[in-house]
């Protein structure tokens, strides 16, 4: 249950400046660093001077369901990282940072200029500017270098001088990190000016206006109980951070474990001061597995740790509808314990390398390539359920099929924790003599898809370049088969058979010619020989530059799934009619062709927006499209 217990109160600046620096109030380790720059500090100065709002702090009380590691504020001495806090900073973090180094700590304040570079810097307030009415507040704080001189000409001339405190008498002005303890400055600035009545004035004005305006200030606070859930404080921090990085579920429990003295981000991300990689690095040597995210490798552990507990509860004899179930929704994520992260993490890693083994063997060697990412959540939990099975050439089968029938399904789009789930109880069962898995009966491919298909994102696209691979389809013009080294060395990518430019002169439509039913895998050396001609043009072209003969090439062409016959004939209806056909084919074999609805022998046309070109794939290209090369055509 996601129960938020919660405050709205006020606290004094000042009190809770003191805390913070004292230990009382500290961050969870999952906050990001401090980062305002100098344009931020002043802008929050002038406005608390001003006694105007900078927003409401969020802070979560310690002691209960929720047990983060705590670090202290940046600046906040060390002493105090021992002292147990009473509540949790969960937003506010870069204003009281900022506020605490600015007005409360006595060292130099480090941070970025308007060209993003580290300076260092003191805080001043310019008590005559401070109190003119014409002056923006702003304009009257100035951070000033850590020698505090403001130099012109090269530095060979001095404007302003605060590296004594008489100068800072002289010159009126006040510095920040004294305005909570100014009673010793202000006996120093009387005495400098023999109590002159106008340098009286000044100050007496100055204390009144200005920093009384930080003594008196309250900020609101919204104060989290302490019975509130790992999941509410989880959306709680989203819904107030909209503005940072979006808090996941790692780095969530890496604050969790944390209080446990167990890094998980050292787990994944390695130790780079030792040169030691973590277990990302150690996944991204496999190139399909570089997409892969620190939440995907939780997901995976947890519906593994999920299934122990089920099993737990149904041997200890709850019914099935009463026992815990097999999940991995962000919730279990923020529920996983640091035994069962401990008990799977290795299993896991090890699991997901055989998964990139697995993706070799169906012809997928990039991770842009990779259909569905999401799918190697359960087909990692598979392959640690079924353990030395995975050599089995039965298990590789029918494995084979349930990865082939989600892709082609289009299963593992979107809302897929439930599907992840069922596939870890099914497709191990299925593979010991059960029943078909439920994600296998769902899955079903017509082939109006195939005009569709256009879009190099789309998982099915991917899987028929992979599948044509996978089938045997070599190079037109090497005659070489695609594995692994000729498809890095020469460039692999999906092109047309009938070349874009020659179908538009010939008025052929885009919703045909650009469906995956005229592309193929093609290297970039053939690609480029192809050009924009006829195939018959290019397939002789080809024929005299590769030293081969027609008939070679026609068996180069039969692996694609093309029909020589027609495509030297340049007669694309025909071609086209056929390729669907044996694409269809294609997808029959390796998902069964009781899951593949082939329509009618002659397509039907196509709508008036298909006509237009209109892709739905490509509105989804558009705006999540990655960089990758692509040859001319």
């Amino acid at each position: 249950m996601n129960r938020v217990e919660f405050d709205s109160t006020k606290r004094s600046l000042d009190e809770t400046l003191r805390k913070a620096r004292d230990g009382l109030i500290q961050l969870p380790d999952f906050q990001r660093g401090w980062v305002w720059d100098d344009d931020g500090l002043r802008g929050v100065l002038a406005s608390i001077s001003r006694s105007f709002p900078v927003g409401a702090l969020m802070t979560l009380q310690t002691g209960g369901e929720v047990h983060f590691k705590p670090r202290l504020i940046e600046g906040a001495p060390d002493t105090n990282a021992t002292v147990k806090p009473e509540a949790l900073l969960l937003d506010g973090q870069q204003r009281i940072t900022s506020l605490y180094q600015t007005t409360m700590r006595r060292e130099v304040v480090k941070t970025l200029n308007s060209k993003k570079q580290v300076v260092k810097l003191w805080y001043y307030i310019d008590m005559v500017k401070a109190l003119d009415p014409n002056v923006d507040r702003l304009d009257a704080i100035v951070g000033i270098r850590e020698d505090k001189r403001i130099t012109e000409n090269f530095g060979r001339e001095v404007k302003l001088d605060l590296c004594s405190q008489e100068l800072e008498f002289e010159t009126c002005m006040f510095p920040l990190n004294r305005v909570f303890d100014s009673d010793e400055w202000q006996m120093g600035f009387c005495k400098y000016w023999n109590y002159a009545p106008e340098k009286m004035e000044l100050w007496f004005r100055f204390q009144n206006d200005i920093i009384a305006a930080f003594k008196q200030y309250q900020i609101p606070v919204i104060e989290l109980g302490k019975s509130t859930s790992r999941e509410a404080v989880c959306l709680v921090f989203e819904k107030v951070n909209t503005g940072g990085k979006k808090l996941d579920a790692f780095e969530l429990l890496t604050a969790i474990f944390a209080s446990r003295n167990h890094e998980l981000r050292k787990d994944w991300y390695g130790d780079k001061k030792a040169g030691l990689p973590g277990i990302k690095g150690r996944l991204d040597t496999h190139d399909v597995l570089k997409s892969l995210q620190s939440t995907d490798f939780l997901q995976t552990i947890t519906l593994l740790h999920t299934l122990d507990q089920r099993r737990e509860d149904q041997a200890s004899g709850k019914k099935s509808d009463e026992a815990r179930p097999v999940i991995c929704t962000r919730d279990a994520l923020l529920n996983l314990s640091l035994e069962g992260y401990l008990k799977y993490r290795d299993p896991v890693e090890q699991a997901y390398k055989k998964a990139a083994k697995f993706l070799r063997e169906q012809k997928i060697y990039w991770n842009r390539d990779v259909p569905y990412v999401s799918q190697l959540v359960p087909l990692a939990a598979i392959l640690v359920e079924i353990g030395d099975k995975w050599n089995n050439h039965t298990t590789r089968q029918k494995l084979t099929q349930w990865y082939w029938c989600g892709v082609f399904g289009e299963l593992y789009g979107s809302t897929v924790e439930t599907r992840f789930a069922r596939d870890l109880i099914d497709v191990p069962v299925w593979i010991d003599g059960g029943p078909i898995p439920r994600t296998m009966n769902d899955s079903f491919f017509r082939a109006e898809r195939l005009r569709t298909l256009r879009s190099r994102l789309s998982a099915a696209y991917k899987g028929f370049n992979a599948l044509l691979m996978k089938t045997g389809s070599k190079d037109f013009k090497s005659g070489q088969s695609f594995d692994d080294s000729v498809f890095s060395a020469d460039q692999l990518d999906i092109h047309h058979i009938f070349p874009k430019a020659w179908c538009v002169k010939h008025g052929k439509l885009a919703a045909e010619f650009d469906s995956i039913i005229n592309k193929t895998p093609i290297s970039l050396n053939t690609n480029r020989s192809i050009g924009g001609a006829a195939p018959s043009q290019y397939l002789a072209r080809l024929r005299d530059q590769g030293s081969t003969t027609d008939a070679a090439l026609d068996e180069h062409l039969k692996t694609h799934a093309i029909n020589p016959v027609l495509i030297r004939a340049d007669d694309f209806d025909a071609f086209f009619a056929a390729r669907r056909s044996a694409l269809l084919d294609l997808v029959a074999a390796v998902i069964g062709s009781e899951r593949v609805d082939r329509g009618p022998q002659v397509p039907s046309p196509l709508p008036a927006e298909e006509d237009a070109g209109f892709d739905d794939d490509a509105v989804v290209e558009a705006a999540t499209a990655e960089p990758f090369a692509v040859a001319a055509e």
